[in-house]
């Protein structure tokens, strides 16, 4: 299993950039880069604030995919 996320989409609704997000989150730009890139699975403490600052659950941005069902 993979872990994906929608963040990047999230974002978007809350018009702001990453900068912008890993501030809110406490984290910086590059984390969330990485995150949105799949480079970097956050922890749940991160996922949880993410999910929040996004008024979302956590399981709408985040999400396993099968290995092999990735996007090309």
């Amino acid at each position: 299993m993979v872990l994906r996320n929608r963040l990047k989409e999230y974002r978007a609704i809350l018009s702001c950039n990453q900068q912008e997000m890993g501030k809110k989150c406490g984290v910086s730009r590059q984390t969330i880069s990485l995150i949105e890139r799949g480079d970097y699975s956050p922890s749940v403490t991160l996922a949880l604030t993410i999910a929040k600052i996004c008024n979302a659950k956590v399981e709408d941005i985040f999400y396993l995919e099968e290995e092999g069902n990735e996007k090309k």
